[in-house]
């Protein structure tokens, strides 16, 4: 005969369990939930039978609230989307019920809370399986340990008592301690989801801050005391580099940056300090003994002849820890970027403590250096290069499928969500898991000759993407592409060099792109030892002989420059029904081709004074033309410019098309 076990009694075993429940990983899980939902992020829940109603209760909770009003917190019942439930059971089988939900729903940074009485569920278990490889943090109520989900999760809160309906009944009340400690941790930090008070959360920036000085001049002769260039006309610019730089490009945009660095006491430490605050970043100063790196670049036609360092082969040591409230910035940022450039802020203790408890509840990415730390375990992405992987992993293996065997070596290594190798201007490539294919994103060639702050730039899009929650191949492949823009641009020189470092047709006027703009393209064009290339022409109706004769120029040399007929030249030149369209509309269409650079208006019969200013050294015209035709061909060839045919379109011309229109019977 069975024993039935009485109120009484079930109430004493249930008392006795309850005194044993961990209320401190309670109280941490509660902190970390806060910070994942008040900062945009999400819980997902799923259990089975008795364990899907106390997750769903869970959710309830979340979404609605405990006692206190508060803002909404984003969490789904995975079992709850019974559609979702029975289609994907019908179609994929049960164990993948929620595992597929998790892929679909969760995000970097998110949270996947699974509650089972025996921890052995298998639709449980390949729902964890599959939260970890998306980088989401995994909890768990279970029975008593050790079980299968205790051993997946990250941490486990594991009921030690006999009885289903007991631990089901210690779940709820964990469930019920959870959202309260939810509620007290959002109220301690007085924020709304998302928002540190009323500004968006921060990008926190860690790592080693550098000076950058470039000297740059022009080298016309050598100099008569020995075979060297002389580097006539010098101007020093001065800029952040490292960390600094990182955290630099990273205030350029929208979101708030803090920079956790420690600069030495001296004259350049106190310039960088300025340098970094005079620009919108936030310093917290660890302090460093001995003294700040520099490195000095002397630079002429957008190339470097020379550099010189001055940094020591000692590691600095932090002359400080982090604060509580410092501590507190970095677990409250919306993603962390660890920018190591060897020199010593990636050993401090309380920093990597910091790091460390960051790295299951936001993003982390952690560019590394051959003489820095190692990442921390469980940071979302590692970004080295190519050279760094090689020292970090060794092998033999060259090329695409060296750095593929590489980023599966250090994912083990570093046990991190996943690597990418950046291979300079043959792109990047991403491997999230040992079995999984990598993600290969081939770069643009580009034709600039400085590179300085491309790993730099894409790390900082890579985070910046990441704290707004995309997804790891998204954030890879769009951060190739800035850093492509970023190099062509000219690189981190021209940060200081040109405040207008955006291609010319961005920085136009309805009069044409501005002087600063040209001037800017013009300068880093002739830098990299390319020729500037120029066409000119009325361009009223534009079709295929135009796009035809653009296109081919623009194959010419480093850029395109279209001289453009203002309105009142075409009326003197075509007559008074022209032009049919305006000056400003045909200069707009003019500059969203791919093939044009810049387009510069001008109202004289020819272009001559816009030639004389931007002194192309090829001009172009169609073939219905013949070089001793063109009025402007001795004047090219004043400053050693040439001006060439290129062939044109049969049949196509804008006067050709007003005729057949106006014959047509057709109104323009």
């Amino acid at each position: 005969m069975s024993h039935m076990e009485t109120g009484p009694q079930h109430v004493a075993r249930l008392r006795r369990s309850l005194v044993g429940l961990d209320l401190a990983l309670l109280e941490s899980w509660g902190r970390s939930l806060a910070d994942v939902l008040g900062g945009g992020g999400r819980l997902l829940a799923a259990g089975n039978g008795g364990s899907a109603a106390e997750a769903q209760h869970l959710t309830s909770e979340l979404v609605g609230k405990l006692r206190d009003e508060r803002e909404p917190l984003s969490a789904i019942a995975l079992h709850a989307e019974t559609s979702s439930v029975t289609a994907i059971g019908n179609d994929y089988g049960f164990d993948e019920v929620f595992a597929r939900q998790v892929r679909a729903h969760g995000r970097p940074g998110d949270v996947l809370m699974l509650l089972s009485t025996s921890g052995r569920s298998e639709n449980l278990l390949c729902a964890a399986r599959a939260a970890r490889e998306a980088g989401l943090t995994v909890w768990g109520l279970s029975g008593p340990e050790p079980n299968p989900l205790a051993e997946l999760c990250d941490e486990t809160l594991a009921v030690q008592a006999e009885g289903t309906a007991t631990i089901q009944e210690c779940h709820l009340v964990a469930v019920h301690v959870l959202c309260a400690e939810v509620d007290v941790a959002l109220g301690a930090s007085s924020r709304a989801p998302g928002k540190h008070g009323n500004a968006p959360a921060p990008l926190v920036v860690v790592g080693d801050a550098l000076l950058d000085h470039d000297i740059v001049g022009v080298v016309r002769r050598l100099s008569p005391e020995a075979p060297v260039p002389t580097v006539d006309n010098a101007q020093a610019r001065t800029r952040p580099g490292g960390a600094g730089l990182a955290a630099l490009l990273a205030a350029r945009q929208d979101r708030p940056v803090v920079l956790i660095t420690a600069l030495s006491v001296d004259q350049e430490g106190g310039e960088l300090a300025d340098l970094l605050r005079s620009h919108d970043v936030h310093v917290i100063d660890l302090g460093a003994d001995g003294t700040t790196p520099v490195k000095s670049r002397v630079r002429t036609e957008d190339r470097s002849l020379l550099m010189l360092s001055r940094a020591s082969d000692r590691r600095s040591r932090s002359r400080r820890r982090l604060t509580g409230d410092e501590r507190d910035l970095l677990l409250g940022a919306a993603a962390v970027l660890v920018s190591d450039y060897g020199n010593g802020v990636t050993f401090d203790e309380s920093v990597r403590e910091a790091l460390t408890a960051a790295a299951p509840r936001i993003p982390v990415v952690w560019d590394p250096h051959p003489r820095g730390a190692e990442p921390v375990s469980g940071v979302r992405l590692v970004i080295p290069n190519s050279r760094e992987a090689a020292h970090f992993a060794g092998g033999t293996g060259t090329g695409l499928v060296g750095d593929i065997d590489r980023a599966g070596t250090l994912l083990d290594r570093w046990q991190t969500g996943g690597v990418v190798i950046t291979r300079g201007g043959n792109g990047a490539v991403l491997l999230e898991s040992r079995d999984g294919a990598p993600l290969v994103v081939p770069g643009v060639p580009v034709a600039a000759a400085d590179t300085c702050g491309a790993g730099d730039r894409f790390a900082v899009t890579v985070a910046s993407l990441l704290a707004d929650r995309a997804l790891l191949a998204e954030a890879v492949t769009a951060a190739v592409g800035t850093a492509t823009e970023f190099v062509a641009a000219g690189g981190a020189s021209a940060l200081v060099a040109d405040a207008a470092a955006e291609p010319a047709r961005q920085g136009g006027t309805e009069h044409g792109t501005t002087g600063n703009d040209l001037a800017a393209l013009l300068a880093r064009v002739r830098g990299r030892g390319e020729e500037v290339v120029a066409a000119g022409g009325c361009f009223d109706l534009i079709h295929p002989g135009h796009i035809a004769l653009l296109d081919q120029a623009r194959r010419l040399g480093g850029c395109l420059v279209v001289c453009l007929n203002d309105d009142d030249s075409v009326r003197r030149l075509k007559g008074e029904t022209r032009p049919v369209v305006p000056q400003r509309d045909r200069a707009a269409v003019l500059a969203s081709l791919s093939s044009v650079d810049a387009v510069v208006l001008f109202g004289e019969d020819t272009p001559a004074e816009v030639l004389k200013a931007i002194r192309p050294d090829i001009y172009v015209k169609g073939g219905d033309y013949r070089v001793e035709d063109v009025a402007e061909a001795a004047l090219v060839a004043e400053w050693g410019g040439r001006t060439v045919i290129v062939p044109y379109v049969e049949g196509r011309s804008t006067t050709g098309m007003i005729s057949r229109i106006h014959d047509s019977g057709s109104r323009v």
